[in-house]
């Protein structure tokens, strides 16, 4: 069995991975699917809400007796405000919905353990001087004659 989270190897008995500590529990459906929920209701409820403004508004706007081009202008508004809310949300929900394919799609075969990649080769130009090179020297008192 492997971490799902950092892809090494792990007993089946154990509840969090040694080496990440991401939980090994098989997560219920309700986690996954929580926020694309979250956004299909924001959706419904933004366009029920502004389908309602919009024809409560021209009946209120009727009754006072705005003129006609005032009432098209609201309307127009009110409309573009929705549906730019609701491009945006949709536009959220895909990306999240193509975020939860894609960390979905991670295998361990695909990616090794750390400890079985070759190491990254490095070259150093130049020895790293120590860190107290310059705390430890003791400073010589020169004598100024002006």
């Amino acid at each position: 069995m492997y971490c799902a989270n950092c892809g090494s190897p792990v007993t089946s008995s154990l509840s969090y991975c040694n080496r990440c500590g991401s939980s090994l529990r098989e997560k219920t459906e309700s986690s996954k699917t929580g926020p694309i929920a979250s956004f299909l209701t924001a959706i419904t409820l933004i366009a029920i809400c502004g389908l309602g403004v919009m024809l409560g508004g021209t009946i209120v706007l009727r009754g006072l007796g705005m003129p006609t081009d005032f009432i098209a202008v609201f309307m127009l508004f009110t409309f573009l405000i929705v549906g730019l809310t609701e491009v945006m949300l949709i536009r959220s929900l895909s990306k999240l919905s193509s975020s939860n394919a894609t960390m979905n799609r991670f295998t361990p075969a695909q990616q090794p353990p750390l400890e079985l990649r070759p190491p990254a080769a490095t070259t150093f130009t130049e020895p790293v001087s120590s860190v107290t090179d310059n705390t430890t020297r003791t400073l010589e008192y020169a004598r100024r004659d002006n």
